[in-house]
């Protein structure tokens, strides 16, 4: 077997494998640690109180860090299934927008130098891989567009 022959054959397997393996990283990513929010044990409860207290303080924190696991848990089984990803895509991008306020709300948590992020930071920043993931779901998805020729 030829060079050229793997090499189609793993771009074939990759393609094949590629949504699947996404949707089921993005359930994963968001469905775990959405549960440790619920249950209390998020090691992001941190920095997500700091960035409550200076935001969203008209719940209770302990309220809204279970509202927040169970929307991230409702996010990562979205993407499970086929047929809900123009669902998800709106949930994805409020949850993505809330992620990244603490870089802005909150550098002195995120950020020890300039382009220099903290462990937090990196923690939010690989979001855009998540997004990238998310992008590539998308970017598969049969069009909706039902123009008569």
């Amino acid at each position: 077997m030829n060079l050229q022959k793997i090499d189609d054959r793993l771009i074939y397997f990759f393609k094949s494998v590629s949504v699947p393996f996404a949707r089921l990283g993005l359930f994963v990513v968001f469905f775990w640690f959405g549960a440790l929010k619920v249950v209390g044990l998020s090691p992001a409860s941190g920095l997500m109180q700091a960035l409550f207290e200076q935001t969203i303080n008209f719940i209770s924190f302990n309220h809204f860090m279970i509202l927040f696991g169970l929307f991230e848990c409702l996010i990562g089984v979205l993407f499970l299934f086929r047929g809900f990803e123009r669902i998800v895509l709106p949930l994805l991008f409020l949850h993505m927008l809330l992620t990244f306020l603490p870089l802005f709300v909150l550098p002195e948590a995120t950020w020890s130098g300039f382009l220099v992020p903290t462990l937090e930071g990196q923690y939010i920043i690989k979001n855009l891989g998540i997004i990238a993931a998310a992008i590539g779901i998308v970017a598969n998805l049969p069009s909706s567009n039902k123009s008569q020729s």
